[in-house]
């Protein structure tokens, strides 16, 4: 390994103000225990607090454009009984919104706000990676999660300054989509410089429940604050993340060697071992051989790297659909016949996000049982896809039906979501052909978030345009998309059964006797 304490040197001066002024008062230093349970918690909270502001567009979708106008439309599926939305009226009045999405194409206009939100987001992630490894994490989260609340709480300034053109709309959440491509690789660089390899996923798994209590956190203030205006459902989660960025400036410890804290006793720490990923996701290739930051294009040669970051594609493309437009979704849905309010059908999608938290959890905890990313992942893609079909099949049969479908897609739909971007970024960004290097992990988390980001943008923009003509045909693609990133891990997913039968032979072999001389 290279030498890290020439890098990042030891010293309480890198330490921050408010981990000081606790030291200092207690006239002792933090154990490497707290600052193990600091560093979950903040990053939790944070990322969360990114995670509400994302989600409050999909909340005032429904208030800014109000055509909710529903068209089966002349399509295969729709001919089909139990794929067509059994109800007396398929449409409701047109009327009210906020120009200039109450026009007819209101649906693409905000589709193109989520497009170029997503765009610069998953560009901007790249870049965010590249330099989160090179600059001093604390101060470059603040400085993401104050932008991301100021530019959050200009979108809604467009409220009260009653202002109706889209280009001031788009580049505000152009510029949100930059900041918030701060959040991700920081966190998770983080997280993994604290944490080894040994129950990673479980950890993950847990720790990425902060997607969906972000989510639904962000719906239930958006759906609250739009009785009082939807400039307030992005005022009020604007103003939290800028105060959660300053806390998380003043107690943020980014790593043990920067709070100069060493934990004896824990001997997967990710600085005392070379550790990787289990041998089937990779073929053994030295990438790097010193300490410094990697390059981009050396992240990519990672063993592991680019069938993940591909599948995250796919399998971002239909969360982040169900992100943005299940709100949007539900209000143009007949549930036993009826149709929802913007702010029941906001409370209603939070139910996605909950099972979307039992999935990170499952997935992570099943993965670390079965030492088996790629095999977890797919599992849980293609079981997605029946999930999918029954939601769209029989989710407006009852309320209760609904919530219960919308649930299990929720948790097959996030799980491989969540285990992806967490454990296995954290297990491909100190992975063993980087020998020891333990400056990769922001730029890995970066390129596989990042890629997925793409396609977290290709899928609510689509959906836009597909959703005015047909839902039906919304729901295909999205099968479609969990069938493509199921199968870009089966070369890794057939390395790991191969490995699986390997050891169950080995272990079935009788031992060879021993001589004794």
């Amino acid at each position: 390994m290279g030498s890290l304490e020439e890098e990042t040197p030891t010293t309480s001066c890198s330490k921050p103000p408010g981990i000081r002024f606790v030291e200092h008062m207690k006239r002792s230093t933090i154990s490497y225990r707290t600052y193990q349970a600091m560093v979950l918690i903040l990053t939790f909270v944070a990322y969360a607090s990114y995670h509400a502001t994302r989600k409050t567009t999909s909340i005032v979708k429904s208030t800014l454009d109000t055509d909710v106008s529903t068209t089966l439309g002349s399509y295969p599926f729709s001919r089909i009984p139990f794929f067509r939305l059994k109800s007396s009226n398929d449409s409701r009045r047109v009327g009210g919104g906020w120009a200039p999405f109450d026009g007819t194409d209101g649906s693409a206009m905000l589709a193109d706000l989520d497009l170029a939100f997503l765009l610069c987001y998953s560009f901007g992630m790249y870049f965010a990676g590249h330099l989160g490894d090179r600059i001093d994490l604390r101060i470059f989260l603040t400085v993401g999660m104050v932008g991301t609340g100021i530019f959050t709480s200009l979108f809604g300034l467009g409220y009260w300054l009653n202002i109706h053109h889209f280009s001031y709309f788009l580049i505000v959440q152009m510029l949100a989509g930059l900041f918030q491509s701060t959040g991700w690789p920081s966190v998770v660089a983080v997280v993994g410089n604290w944490f080894g390899k040994r129950k990673r996923g479980l950890i993950m798994g847990i720790w990425n429940a902060h997607t969906s209590v972000g989510n639904i956190s962000g719906s239930l203030i958006a759906s609250a604050m739009l009785q009082y205006g939807w400039g307030w459902s992005f005022a009020v989660p604007g103003m939290l993340i800028v105060f959660l960025g300053f806390v998380l400036f003043m107690l943020l410890p980014v790593s043990p060697e920067s709070m100069g804290s060493e934990d004896e006793e824990e001997e997967d720490s990710p600085k005392k071992n070379n550790e990787g990923v289990i041998e089937p996701l990779l073929e053994q290739e030295t990438v790097v051989i010193k300490d410094s930051a990697i390059g981009f294009f050396e992240a990519w040669k990672i063993p592991g790297v680019a069938p993940f970051a591909l599948c995250l594609f796919f399998s971002k493309l239909v969360a982040y659909t169900f992100l943005y437009w299940l709100p949007f979704y539900l209000t143009r849905t007949a549930i036993d016949g009826k149709y929802v309010s913007d702010d029941t059908a906001g409370n209603l999608s939070t139910m996605f996000d909950v099972g979307g938290v039992l999935g990170g959890i499952l997935a992570g905890h099943i993965s670390d049982r079965l030492n088996a990313r790629a095999i977890t992942a797919a599992t849980f893609m293609y079981c997605a896809i029946p999930a999918l079909f029954l939601y769209r099949s029989y989710g407006h049969i009852s309320l209760s039906v609904n919530i219960i479908l919308m649930f299990i897609t929720g948790m097959l739909v996030n799980g491989p979501y969540a285990l992806i971007t967490t454990a296995v970024s954290a297990d491909l960004g100190t992975h063993s052909s980087l020998n020891g290097n333990s400056r990769a992990l922001a730029t890995v988390t970066a390129i596989i978030d990042g890629t997925g980001s793409v396609g977290a943008a290709l899928g609510p923009l689509l959906t836009g345009y597909i959703s005015a003509t047909s839902w039906n045909d919304v729901f295909i693609m999205l099968m479609i998309a969990a069938m493509i990133a199921g199968l870009l891990l089966t070369r890794l997913l057939v390395a790991e059964v191969s490995e699986k039968i390997e050891i169950a032979r080995s272990r079935s072999r009788p031992a060879s006797p021993r001589i004794e001389v």
